[in-house]
């Protein structure tokens, strides 16, 4: 956090203090009068109104986004309904200065303003890449790109839209291996493979990023670093909006990536509803809102209905109050928890062969379907092998193995929510004792194991009362020789 960012903050709590201070006055004045209902109704609508516009500092006149908006203006972008502001609760994005109805386009950023492939190909690096062999995919071209403008510093034509970019990020790719390893099972996996992900491609390109050095002003190896690669990937990965471009001769693979800049201050929320796209008829990306947005309030985009894991891989944050949250049972979790099965290799073999050991989860309504489907089979003993089909076509089992499935669920879970707690008291004791940058990765991932905490607590709740059944039991005989 910037000491510019840090100051607004605390604007922002100093200016919510005074707000309340003077709101528990007006309402005790209300009451001692005795106005009653009414009366509290009308203070309350105020204090709302009050908080609304005190919650956020506009950042419209700090010296970065006056040359964003002229840099924006000089290449067609017309004015818009919001402005950069810092947000109390959500930190950088953009604030509503009219009310917004319902359907109204809310931001139209023309073509030229956008940085895409063919903004890189028409650069500089336009004739290294034509020639390069093997060709480069889009997102390479897009990272070498965003560097060699990094570098140029305020040299660059892009230097208006660099110069608000993050200079850091809360992806995995950014994680210290503490931050790492507090996440859970799979979202680890995931992370890691992320990071060796972004090294590779610095790894694998050295030879291309050498030939650039003609055009850069210190060492090639100096300026496209991993760290500004890394810098550069997570910039396109978490900001760029989808814009399929023309295939490219140029390039290989499936281009699109498409960086907007002021679009991109546009935060997640998943609630909202938005239409966005490009319009191939003005030749501008085009925000349209669903529901609109009050005057003073932040304008929000949705990224799409992901969970947090998702979100938090991606985009590097977790959203709060997210209804697609699920918290995920990884095969290695069942495996230790079934491990005195003697059929359990080849139950597993089976599952995998018809693609039911991906996507387990369980929300704070209960186990999903997939979860306790393949529970079901689980549940069976390999005398039983004629019905395994039937169970992953959705049959529910005798009464006595459908019990037996719920009471899996439940310990699953239960294993689940003592990782999810002793994660939380491992980063509760990291945060003491470690730098600023490694705090803020370790609040992402504390923002996702408290999420975690409350969606298994809700569904152990969820699983005390009866399982339910539906349809036709199949008729089964427990199997005497099965561990429990």
């Amino acid at each position: 956090m910037t000491i510019t960012t840090r100051i607004c903050y605390t604007i922002i709590v100093q200016m919510n203090k005074q707000a309340q201070y003077k709101t528990d006055l007006c309402l005790g004045g209300d009451v001692m009068r005795g106005r009653g209902h009414h009366a509290g109704r009308a203070a309350r609508k105020r204090r709302q109104k009050r908080e609304s516009a005190v919650q956020s500092v506009s950042m419209c006149h700090q010296l970065p986004y006056v040359r964003l908006m002229k840099f924006l203006h000089q290449r067609g972008f017309t004015s818009t309904p919001l402005q950069p502001a810092l947000f109390a609760d959500t930190g950088r994005g953009l604030q509503a200065l009219r009310g917004i109805k319902p359907g109204q386009l809310v931001l139209s950023l023309p073509e030229s303003c956008l940085l895409t492939t063919s903004t890189v190909l028409h650069s500089y690096l336009g004739q290294y890449i034509k020639s390069w062999k093997p060709r480069l995919s889009p997102l390479v071209a897009l990272c070498v790109f965003l560097v060699c403008e990094r570098h140029l510093g305020e040299a660059s034509d892009w230097f208006p839209y660099i110069d608000v970019l993050p200079a850091a990020y809360t992806c995995p790719a950014y994680f210290a291996d503490d931050v790492v390893a507090a996440l859970p099972s799979g979202a680890r996996r995931r992370a890691l493979e992320q990071r060796e992900a972004v090294r590779e491609i610095h790894s694998s390109h050295r030879d291309f990023f050498r030939s650039l050095q003609p055009i850069l002003s210190r060492p090639a190896d100096e300026v496209l670093t991993y760290e500004a690669l890394r810098w550069a990937w997570c910039s396109v990965n978490t900001r760029s909006v989808f814009m399929s471009h023309p295939s490219n001769h140029s390039l290989c693979g499936q281009d699109v990536y498409a960086l907007a800049p002021f679009l991109d201050l546009l935060n997640h929320r998943p609630d909202v509803q938005v239409e966005a796209s490009f319009n191939d008829v003005t030749r501008c990306y085009e925000i349209r809102s669903v529901c609109g947005t009050p005057r003073y309030r932040q304008a929000f985009i949705n990224y799409g209905s992901h969970d947090s894991q998702r979100l938090m891989l991606e985009y590097g944050f977790v959203a709060p109050c997210n209804p697609n949250s699920v918290v995920y049972v990884e095969a290695d979790l069942l495996c230790d928890v079934l491990r005195g099965d003697g059929g359990l290799d080849q139950k597993i073999k089976f599952l995998k062969e018809n693609n039911f050991l991906h996507n387990l989860t369980v929300s704070s309504d209960g186990p999903s379907w997939r979860l306790m489907t393949a529970l079901r089979l689980l549940s069976l003993p390999q005398t039983l092998y004629n019905l395994w089909k039937a169970v992953l076509l959705g049959q529910v089992l005798c009464e006595e193995r459908e019990a037996w499935s719920v009471r899996t669920a439940r310990t699953l879970c239960q294993r689940l929510l003592q990782e999810s707690r002793a994660a939380l008291d491992k980063i509760s004791g990291l945060l003491g004792r470690s730098d600023q940058r490694v705090r803020e990765q370790l609040h992402v991932v504390e923002s996702l194991r408290q999420e975690e905490r409350c969606i298994l607590g809700s569904c152990l709740e969820a699983l005390e009362g009866p399982p339910g059944q539906s349809g036709e039991l199949l008729s089964c005989q427990p199997d005497v020789d099965e561990a429990r």
